[in-house]
């Protein structure tokens, strides 16, 4: 997955299509209904019908379709003019997965690296956060699960590759921690012997790519190093808190 796309809310798949399109469309429309339960488990999401144009006609004078491009620059779908932002996510993703037909990246990195699922908060539905989300619906977190599972996905990728960690030596994390064994990330922050001070996680994996890895530290908003503790996090789902523990 290039990395460059990480900063596209990884839109290899369909939520990640949806959150392109929700920022490209404004959000518009309502919510739909509840996105279905596709095979891999990802949720899949309506494409635009002929009835969508009848159902909501553009006022006079106003376009009768509406051009949306995604975030990759080149595919790019007409939907009629109030089409809800959840269905031209639909929509794109028809369109890319059309043009890249073997871009099942996500389910072979989840059946390889055995990825933790992440929590699917679904009895928050129906209940009224704040202002910032209204009432929680379904299709939020369906919508919540897939992404954050998403930026795990990406760091399982980086975490296994010694070209995206930078190696100069062709080494990657996982030849010492298969799965993301033995990082427990859950008692950081602590002493590290090795760097003669107390160190974050991000600090650890920073001196695993400059020493065994032999790569550069990443930046700490470098967007390897966000997947990256985002993957060794997922790992050890379930682990009590426990910083300083050795």
């Amino acid at each position: 997955m290039p990395l460059d796309k990480i900063r596209c809310d990884f839109w290899r798949a369909s939520p990640g299509v949806l959150a392109c399109a929700l920022a490209l469309n404004g959000c518009g429309g309502a919510k739909t209904a509840s996105p279905a339960a596709s095979p891999t488990g990802m949720p899949e999401y309506p494409v635009p019908r002929a009835e969508a144009a009848s159902a909501a006609a553009p006022a006079s004078g106003a376009p009768a379709s509406v051009d949306v491009l995604l975030c990759d620059g080149k595919t790019k779908v007409s939907v009629p003019a109030g089409t809800p932002g959840t269905s031209i996510a639909g929509a794109l993703m028809v369109e890319w997965l059309r043009k890249n037909p073997n871009s099942n990246w996500e389910t072979e990195e989840r059946e390889r690296h055995e990825l933790q699922p992440a929590a699917d908060n679904k009895d928050l539905i129906g209940q009224v956060q704040g202002q910032t989300y209204g009432e929680i619906t379904a299709q939020d977190v369906a919508l919540w699960k897939a992404e954050t599972e998403r930026v795990a996905l990406a760091g399982s990728e980086v975490f296994h590759s010694g070209d995206q960690l930078g190696s100069t030596i062709g080494v990657s994390c996982d030849m010492c921690h298969p799965h993301a064994a033995n990082t427990h990330p859950e008692t950081y922050p602590k002493f590290q012997p090795q760097l003669g001070r107390v160190a974050l996680l991000r600090d650890m994996i920073n001196w695993c790519i400059e020493h065994p890895v032999r790569g550069h530290a990443l930046d700490a908003d470098d967007p390897r190093m966000r997947a990256l503790e985002a993957y060794i996090l997922a790992q050890r789902k379930g682990k009590v808190l426990d910083y300083g523990k050795r």
